[in-house]
């Protein structure tokens, strides 16, 4: 099983590495004392950096100050990404060019230094700064369509809001989380799903839980919940007692019918505890679904709550017709819609297995308090015959 501790070493690790790859890219946007300023300056806030990763466990516990620091660190870090990026692709068109003309004119004196030098480092700052601003904090609203087939007419425009990944905590406080469900009734759904991950500090859980609790009244059928990773590293047992206590849905592999009917509506929810171990996941979620499953009418028209997107697959083979996940958070960094690091099976968007549908929300709120190209979203999905 892979721990908080080993997975902070490993992301230190691959800090250092990006952060050497930076320090080696000045050579080529600086000389003199801007090269030496530079390098030392970054050597140290690096150093501090990855030092800082290493003894992740105290920076975890956290104060009042840690979430601007780690967003401070976050924002340089991902600019030296983007310095690395795009240093080393001038690099590379310049030797092509080069390779190609070779009776180009070659100034020894400039050999180091890219053309326009100053504009790489002013274009990864600027990309790096609206990530970690504009990025993390700008909601973008998506609708869908979903046919079903032989929708009863009672059904017929049936309309549900997905909200998920909101890890309320140092990145994500509870007046943003006020402000995120008020967007979300704004579009007036007949409900609202949270796929996990939301119930993030153990400081703020309870009052989180009595805020979402007091906005059912904006949702006609009702607030559906699962549980994601997140809530059972910070106390389920205690979590799942504060629900008990309210009007939120929350789905522990069982389900419950929202809309009655010759052909009700029946929303189902599986659990994912995380087992780092794939064999115990694929028998967990095997028999979550067989336990959510249990007493569902064959008729009723199903929609699925999961925190892992390999649950579409379960969806699907299970003949529900919309399943709807989160986890992954579309990986943060995207490119034409597109996840840049699609590291799991289904990352981002929308996924259609015969008749059934599933969809990976992009989250809303991160760990990593950063996002390019991959805003956090409220996805609306409204139920049409198919």
């Amino acid at each position: 099983m892979v721990t908080v501790h080993m997975f902070l070493f490993i992301t230190a690790i691959i800090m250092a590495v990006f952060c050497m790859l930076a320090l080696h890219s000045l050579q080529y946007v600086a000389e003199g004392i801007s090269h030496t300023i530079a390098y030392r300056s970054l050597l140290v806030f690096d150093g501090l950096s990855v030092a800082g990763m290493l003894v992740g466990s105290f920076f975890l516990q956290g104060g009042v100050w840690l979430g601007p620091l780690i967003r401070v660190i976050a924002t340089v870090f991902v600019a030296q990404l983007f310095l690395v990026a795009l240093v080393y692709f001038a690099v590379f068109l310049r030797w092509a060019a080069n390779r190609l003309n070779p009776s180009m004119p070659f100034s020894r004196s400039r050999r180091r230094l890219l053309k326009k030098a100053i504009l790489y480092p002013a274009a990864a700052v600027a990309a790096a700064g609206f990530g970690s601003t504009h990025g993390i904090s700008e909601t973008v609203e998506r609708e869908f369509q979903i046919p079903v087939k032989d929708l009863p007419e009672h059904l017929k425009g049936f309309r549900i809001a997905q909200l998920s990944d909101i890890h309320l905590g140092m990145f994500f406080s509870l007046e943003r989380l006020k402000e995120l469900l008020t967007q979300a009734a704004g579009g007036k759904p007949d409900a609202l799903v949270i796929t996990g991950d939301i119930f993030d500090d153990v400081s703020l859980n309870e009052e989180a839980i009595r805020i979402v609790d007091e906005f059912t009244v904006e949702f006609p059928k009702g607030i559906w919940y699962c549980h994601g990773n997140h809530e059972h590293f910070r106390g389920i047992q205690k979590i799942q007692e504060m629900l008990s206590g309210t009007r939120i849905h929350s789905l522990v592999n069982g389900s419950e019918i929202a809309v009655e009917g010759a052909r009700p509506l029946v929303f189902l929810g599986v659990d994912y505890p995380m087992h780092r171990e794939d064999k115990a996941f694929q028998a967990d979620k095997r028999e979550f679904m067989k336990a959510a499953m249990q007493g569902v009418p064959a008729s009723a028209v199903k929609v699925l709550l999961a925190h892992h997107p390999e649950f579409i697959d379960h969806g699907a083979e299970a003949g529900i017709e919309l399943t709807l996940t989160g986890h992954t958070h579309g990986s943060q960094f995207g490119v034409f819609g597109l996840p840049v690091f699609p590291v799991f099976k289904y990352t981002r968007g929308m996924v259609q297995r015969g008749t059934s549908y599933g969809y990976v929300h992009c989250g809303n709120g991160s760990w990593f308090p950063y996002r390019i190209g991959c805003p956090p979203e409220i996805a609306y999905f409204t139920l049409r015959r198919g």
